[in-house]
């Protein structure tokens, strides 16, 4: 059971990855998409990480929200 909702969990955070257009924008280069995950998380452990963290929670919140709302929409 613990294979599957892991799996399910990697599979979601992959659809992340898509829906943020990363896919597309490095042209479904892994060894870019994963330069920049590094970057990210480079970031995440700098001097502002607290900050850095809570701005892209605010992002992704407005996003998740925004998405929904356009859900409804149709």
């Amino acid at each position: 059971m613990q294979r599957r909702e892991r799996t399910r969990h990697l599979i979601e955070l992959g659809g992340l990855v898509q829906k943020a257009g990363l896919v597309d924008l490095a042209d479904d280069d892994r060894a870019t998409i994963y330069g920049a995950l590094l970057e990210l998380a480079s970031k995440a452990r700098g001097d502002r990480a607290g900050d850095v963290l809570a701005l892209w929670k605010r992002r992704g919140k407005r996003a998740f929200d925004a998405d929904a709302e356009g859900s409804e929409a149709q």
